[in-house]
């Protein structure tokens, strides 16, 4: 099967590169510009508040809701639906997708922290705080680009049932969600790096969908309707 190189630049490549230099320019406007600005007050007024009212059973919540993002938990979840997916459909396009989504968000984040070095907000850390920068969250962005990624899936080959599309939505949007409150309530991240992490994942599954998934998805659709009209006037 021949590469159309051309495609993959203007589809994939640009719109990532041009994301990871959005990305690493609004992370140092904040790290370099921004740190005596309302922004950054407000972003540590979210974090002290979030602190002051940690209880117990908080505490757990968030620390499950932070584990679906982990690494692990995403490469190893990741590798299971590529295999998965292929077996389901029959074709590379839906695995291609989501591992596009999950990686694509994954570099932009690392090089991201590598220029924006903002440091963790200052409060109490309920996780171990890794070496990267808290700009952007690259849990949130995981999520994003994970569980979004999935819901996009499943809602494009049952699209004619919309209680499992609404389904899929909410599970799909709900966990980044919660990822982000968690990340920012255990201290962890600042609201306008969940803020971004958000936007980030988004913008890798647009993409990523935009590149590999929804032209196929939509043309084998269309080619369903025209076999069944065919049907009803034979």
């Amino acid at each position: 099967m021949s590469v159309d190189f051309t495609a993959v630049v203007r589809r994939i490549l640009l719109p990532l590169a041009a994301l990871a230099v959005v990305t690493v320019g609004v992370g140092l406007l904040i790290t370099k510009v921004l740190q005596t600005t309302t922004l950054v007050a407000g972003d540590r007024g979210v974090n002290e508040r979030l602190s002051h009212g940690r209880t117990a059973l908080l505490n757990s919540i968030t620390d499950r809701m932070t584990g679906l993002s982990d690494m692990p938990t995403i490469i190893i979840a990741t590798a299971v639906l590529v295999v998965l997916f292929r077996l389901i459909f029959k074709r590379w396009n839906e695995s291609a997708f989501l591992l596009l989504a999950v990686f694509s968000q994954s570099a932009v984040f690392l090089l991201a922290t590598v220029f924006a070095q903002r440091r963790r907000p200052a409060v109490q850390h309920l996780d171990p705080a890794p070496p990267t920068s808290s700009f952007p969250s690259g849990h949130t962005s995981a999520a994003v680009g994970f569980y979004c990624a999935v819901a996009l899936v499943l809602t494009l080959h049952t699209h004619r049932y919309k209680i499992l599309n609404v389904l899929w939505w909410l599970v799909g949007l709900a966990i980044p969600l919660g990822i982000a409150y968690s990340r920012m309530y255990r201290g962890m991240h600042h609201l306008s790096d969940v803020s971004w992490g958000l936007l980030l994942g988004a913008v890798c599954v647009a993409v990523a969908a935009n590149a590999l998934l929804l032209r196929p998805v939509l043309t084998e659709r269309a080619r369903e309707g025209e076999r069944e009209e065919r049907a009803v006037t034979a």
